[in-house]
């Protein structure tokens, strides 16, 4: 965060950046999707709130297991990194170089995991989940607020 000198003498720490705010929202509601579907997974919820049935069949797919770990597993490891390094941007950190670069690796693969995911569902498995939908809209949105790190890492070098 950048610090500026009043007249006074007093030390005004500038907002973190919106953007950063919009990365840690998205962490959190990504990570909740990630654990309840994760919960259907390991059996600890009956069956998964969807309405239309098309979940279970994505998640009991044999594409719900991407390098031998469930996909919720990989979700709540993402998800759960951007919001540690996302928490991390908004105050002890918000100047280091490797939280840009954090934020936007993360974002970017989130995003384009979530496309693979997305393809599979229209292509290879042929029903819907809802909850994967909305991880895939959220990953997008992460994507989106991240692109600004592109702009405060130019300014860095």
């Amino acid at each position: 965060m950048i610090d500026e000198l009043q007249e006074d003498g007093a030390v005004e720490t500038a907002a973190p950046p919106v953007s950063r705010m919009v990365v840690a929202t998205m962490a959190l509601l990504g990570l909740l999707i990630a654990v309840y579907t994760l919960m259907f997974k390991l059996g600890l919820v009956g069956t998964l709130a969807c309405g239309t049935g098309g979940c279970e069949t994505v998640q009991t797919s044999p594409w719900a297991t991407q390098l031998g770990v469930p996909v919720p597993v990989w979700g709540v490891i993402g998800y759960g990194a951007m919001l540690v390094v996302a928490m991390l941007s908004l105050q002890a950190f918000a100047e280091a170089k490797w939280v840009s670069m954090m934020l936007l690796a993360g974002g970017t693969i989130a995003f384009g995991f979530s496309l693979y995911l997305s393809y599979l569902e229209a292509n290879v498995i042929n029903a819907w989940c809802r909850w994967c939908i909305g991880s895939a809209v959220v990953a997008t949105i992460m994507f989106l607020a991240v692109l600004p790190e592109i702009g405060r890492l130019r300014k860095r070098v």
